[in-house]
């Protein structure tokens, strides 16, 4: 039999190891899933444009349906072969090739503005044409199906764009509150403390922004009073006081804080809740009691 000296370490290392595969499985799993996320928001906004060349293309028709000035029917004629092509171009263009379909982005805000040009000038030339919209019937029903494909879509996108949002949040976890003398020793009796020590750990997080994040704490007392910091911040709306705050470089890695609060007011005993905000969100919280 082996020595218990070694198989209790040992189960320690394989519990350990299995609870570190299964973090870093959920966590490529999480990333797989906002990957896949932001693909479909790519192929969505291909599709919206896509619907919006069609509608122009189907507008050039109704408009030449409008007049019997041949040199406008000719300069009409050549911007919807024109931006047929452009349909082309973007059907063949795959959603994830970001700079092809910027450049055609682009090229579809001149096709909108071409058009909005010839509209002026051909409800000017001949606003009088008002029989020939029984010959345009079938083009506007067109239109409106197109019309109403681009509204789904939108509301699909921004549906997505939420979720994106959403598993950009940064998270606060190993949130801790020591009430210390001032030696920096735990006091047995919250009357006894000098300072409130708040640590934390915000959790690595690759689909969040880089950059200066302001993180506010906000510990309430037993009566649910702020301890007061001097300030206050935005949160749903209205303005909440903060006891602590710190700005930070976020680089998406693993960031432990540690802060620190002078006692300035006389601390009773009971369930002290200490909340942690950044970005306009609370990412965290926990409740600690001190007799």
């Amino acid at each position: 039999m082996l020595n218990k000296k070694i198989i209790i370490p040992l189960v320690v290392v394989i519990l350990a190891l299995i609870g570190g595969l299964a973090y870093l499985f959920m966590n490529l799993q999480e990333q797989k899933q906002v990957n896949e996320d932001m693909q479909e928001l790519a192929r969505l906004d291909k599709q919206e444009m896509e619907n919006e060349y069609e509608r122009f293309t189907l507008q050039y028709s109704e408009m030449m349906t409008k007049i019997n000035n041949d040199s406008i029917i000719a300069q009409l004629t050549e911007e919807q072969l024109k931006t047929q092509r452009l349909l082309e171009e973007l059907k063949r263009t795959k959603a994830e090739d970001a700079r092809e379909i910027t450049r055609l982005k682009k090229e579809l805000a001149t096709v909108r503005a071409v058009l909005r040009d010839y509209v002026m000038q051909i409800d000017s030339l001949n606003r009088q044409n008002e029989q020939l919209r029984a010959e345009n019937s079938q083009v506007k029903e067109q239109l409106a199906e197109r019309n109403t494909q681009i509204a789904g879509l939108s509301t699909e996108k921004a549906s997505l764009s939420e979720k994106v949002a959403i598993a950009a949040q940064l998270d606060a976890t190993n949130i801790q509150l020591k009430a210390l003398k001032k030696n920096n020793k735990e006091v047995k009796k919250i009357k006894d403390c000098t300072t409130m020590q708040t640590s934390f750990t915000i959790s690595r997080n690759v689909t969040a922004a880089n950059g200066t994040r302001t993180v506010y704490v906000r510990i309430q007392n037993p009566g649910g009073n702020t301890l007061n910091g001097g300030g206050t911040f935005n949160y749903e709306n209205r303005n909440l006081q903060y006891t602590m705050k710190k700005n930070i470089e976020y680089t998406g890695e693993e960031t432990s804080l540690t802060l620190f609060w002078q006692v300035s007011q006389m601390l009773e005993a009971g369930d002290y809740r200490v909340s942690i905000f950044v970005d306009g969100n609370m990412i965290g919280s926990r409740t600690f009691s001190f007799n």
